[in-house]
């Protein structure tokens, strides 16, 4: 199957480009956010094909993560539309932007999502995320807790930003990171690389407030990390009680933080189950697995 997508959410994307299928994803000479072309900080399979807008031919089905790529797609190519995001706005009463429409299927990526959309008429599923097995795992041996967040000064408050000086010894990583005060920051690491360092750190902080659920925490989880995090969306159900710990009490939080910073074995403990958890339910294979399922029914129609 050509499968046309746009490389938007590279940690999503590279997990949805593991399957059997070609891929075809727009570039352009600038390599601008309509053609940024094949990943350049994760690893992607051969079967990722760069190709200008205009020479994609003969495409089964579209995948699309922003409203404005419907108006790009071959005419009669069926899209399914990737919904990562938490509404905006008038919460719970936000309408989607595709509500009402019939001629494409919103796969969100939580059951959080789908409950808080209004899509109308609009056909949704849920299709969880999965994540490949990282290449390293936790070893917890720096006393320090780990934030793996994208552009958290602009942001501000739905990442949890004005709360990270209340934690001890935190180190951030991400794009735009760069400017925060009362913490170490690494800018814009290699995928490998990050979780290389973000391993050694004893635990993996999640202070989003408004977000759909952080691919980020589900990787630190499978290299066994254990977690502190916000109890918001759909972080309580992707971690169990014996797996880390949730409230929304942030001083529950900060004390949580300076318990497993003085005790390594009880990191070791909680990090052990969240590995367990995530790799039973956020797996790569069953993730393309369920793609792949959606996938047929999509393009069995259009033919």
């Amino acid at each position: 199957m050509n499968i046309l997508i746009w490389h938007v959410h590279g940690s999503w994307t590279t997990s949805f480009v593991q399957g059997k299928h070609r891929y075809l994803v727009p570039v352009n000479q600038t390599r601008d956010e309509w053609g940024r072309g094949r990943a350049r900080t994760f690893d992607w399979p051969g079967t990722v094909e760069e190709v200008p807008l205009d020479q994609i031919r003969d495409v089964d089905v579209a995948i699309v993560q922003r409203p404005e790529e419907l108006d790009l797609i071959p005419p009669h190519v069926p899209a399914i539309y990737v919904e990562h995001n938490t509404p905006k706005g008038d919460v719970p009463n936000s309408r989607h932007p595709l509500a009402d429409r019939d001629d494409v299927v919103i796969a969100h990526v939580t059951h959080f999502n789908e409950l808080f959309w209004d899509c109308g008429g609009t056909r949704t599923t849920v299709i969880e995320h999965g994540v490949p097995e990282p290449a390293t795992t936790w070893t917890g041996a720096m006393d320090r807790l780990a934030i793996v967040t994208n552009e958290p000064i602009r942001r501000g408050r739905v990442t949890g930003t004005d709360l990270f000086g209340r934690f001890p010894s935190v180190d951030v990583f991400g794009m735009g990171v760069s400017g925060l005060s009362g913490v170490t920051t690494y800018e814009d690491l290699p995928q490998r690389e990050m979780h290389e360092a973000v391993a050694q750190r004893r635990a993996y902080l999640h202070l989003c407030r408004w977000t759909s659920l952080g691919l980020s925490l589900i990787e630190a989880m499978r290299m066994g990390m254990p977690v502190i995090a916000l109890a918001t969306t759909e972080a309580v159900a992707a971690v169990p009680p014996d797996a880390g710990i949730l409230s929304t009490r942030v001083d529950d939080l900060v004390e949580a933080a300076h318990w497993l910073l003085d005790e390594p074995a009880e990191a070791a403990r909680l990090g052990a189950r969240a590995r367990q958890v995530a790799a039973a339910r956020y797996g790569l294979d069953r993730f393309l697995a369920d793609w792949d399922r959606l996938l047929e029914e999509e393009t069995c129609g259009s033919r």
